[in-house]
């Protein structure tokens, strides 16, 4: 038996399990010429509708499944199985693909489960019979016929009696068959829950292909900028080896260098070395003289203290000399007073002061000493004497004009406490800016 190259669902289903009355054959010839095609006509019944699996075999009469067929032909499914031309159909089998002998066979349609759906008369490949020709034959033929015939009918007997041991064979087959079909129809919902799950894997794995295929597409992309970053990275290698060439000749020089500043380095070690003995040295010394520092400090402290000691002393001595300078231009007034009072006195007695019998005494007589306060003596002292002191005599007091000596100590101290002069500029500060004073008489010692 030739086929096509898809195989058509078969199935190990016995004929008592088929129905033939389904699809009808029509127009089936009883012979057909080889080497030409066939045109296989047939129709659907109104409560049978063909599936996409669906094919049309021919078969050797006497074939026990469908697995048994010679050749095969797809069915073509109608738009519209409504319409009444859709329900007759027809298919056509290549020359090539039908058998050469003369054995009978048949149009048998099966469905994609595998079970006939209808089945046609049968027919033979074979040229035209002659009908025509008259046989004539002998008696001994006849008898020979007859004896062959008593042969047949006795093998025709063995065959009945094997045809019911392959009848109880067959029922047999057809219980253990039907548990087969139970099995297989397991069979067929496992596969079906298979194929679904292939189908949903087949998806998974499309989805899958789609992705490898876009990060196939991004490597691919990435490996074309990765072959231009080689070939800039190559170039960049190029440039670095001639540069790494200048750097081992600078690298050359540069150790030539250095073995140079070495010996500069053991020199400048040396020299390090004496100058931190000379450092040491001038460390001691600078002690030394930050001693010397502090003992300079302690000393000019001790001088600017006597400094402002002697300052306070010395502006006390110089508001006693004002006071004494305001007394005697106080008593030279006086003295002129008394002298003009003296020689108009004179004139009034009729005396000449250059006649007068005494002289001025001098300081070298003591004159002085018994009234230190005339410059010119008493002009009364050779005329009339008086138990009652002179008025000249009499001694006042520089600050409060008094007649009598009075002890003003406690308020020069007073005034003292109440302002503060510079010993050296003279000038007076209150008492209540004594910072203001301190850092004015110690800018005069800077």
């Amino acid at each position: 038996m030739e086929k096509t190259v898809e195989d058509p669902p078969t199935s190990a289903v016995l004929l008592d399990h088929c129905h033939f009355s389904q699809v009808i054959f029509n127009s089936v010839e009883k012979f057909y010429i080889p080497g030409g095609d066939v045109t296989c006509h047939y129709t659907f019944t109104q409560h049978f509708i063909p599936r996409r699996k669906d094919w049309i075999g021919i078969f050797r009469v006497g074939w026990k499944t469908t697995r048994e067929y010679y050749t095969f032909m797809w069915v073509n499914l109608p738009i519209d199985l409504n319409n009444k031309s859709a329900k007759q159909q027809e298919v056509q089998f290549k020359a090539y693909y039908l058998p050469k002998d003369d054995e009978y066979y048949q149009f048998c349609y099966v469905d994609q489960d595998g079970v006939v759906r209808g089945a046609s008369i049968p027919f033979q490949f074979r040229p035209e019979n002659e009908e025509d020709i008259l046989v004539v034959t002998t008696q001994g033929e006849v008898e020979e016929i007859e004896q062959h015939n008593k042969e047949l009918c006795k093998e025709n007997q063995e065959l009945k009696d094997s045809c019911v041991s392959l009848q109880k064979q067959n029922s047999d087959m057809q219980a253990e068959l039907q548990k087969k079909q139970e099995e297989l129809e397991t069979l067929r919902s496992i596969n079906k829950k298979l194929e679904l799950k292939v189908k949903e894997q087949e998806d998974y794995w499309e989805t899958e292909l789609l992705q490898l295929k876009e990060q196939n597409q991004k490597m691919s992309s990435e490996n074309e900028k990765m072959g231009i970053r080689v070939d800039q990275l190559q170039a960049q290698l190029s440039t670095q080896e001639k540069e790494m060439e200048k750097l081992v000749q600078g690298d050359q020089d540069k150790t030539e260098q250095l073995e140079h500043l070495k010996k500069e380095n053991d020199h400048l070690f040396l020299s390090l070395t004496e100058q931190r003995k000379d450092q040491k040295k001038l460390e001691q010394r600078v002690e030394e003289m930050k001693q010397n520092e502090t003992t300079a400090m302690k000393k000019q402290q001790e001088l600017m203290d006597e400094n402002f000691d002697l300052s306070r002393r010395l502006s006390e001595n110089k508001m006693i000399c004002n006071v004494l300078q305001r007394e005697k231009e106080r008593l030279e007034g006086e003295n002129d007073l008394l002298q003009r009072e003296n020689n108009r006195l004179l004139s009034y007695m009729g005396l000449d002061f250059n006649s007068l019998p005494y002289q001025v005494p001098t300081s070298d007589e003591g004159g002085a000493e018994q009234n230190p306060g005339l410059v010119y003596g008493n002009p009364y002292s050779g005329i009339q004497e008086s138990s009652s002191p002179s008025p000249l005599s009499i001694k006042k007091c520089p600050i409060c004009k008094a007649d009598d000596t009075c002890d003003h100590t406690l308020e020069q101290q007073q005034m003292q406490a109440l302002c503060l002069n510079c010993p050296i500029c003279d000038k007076t500060f209150p008492a209540r800016e004594k910072q203001i004073f301190e850092d004015h008489v110690f800018c005069h010692s800077l």
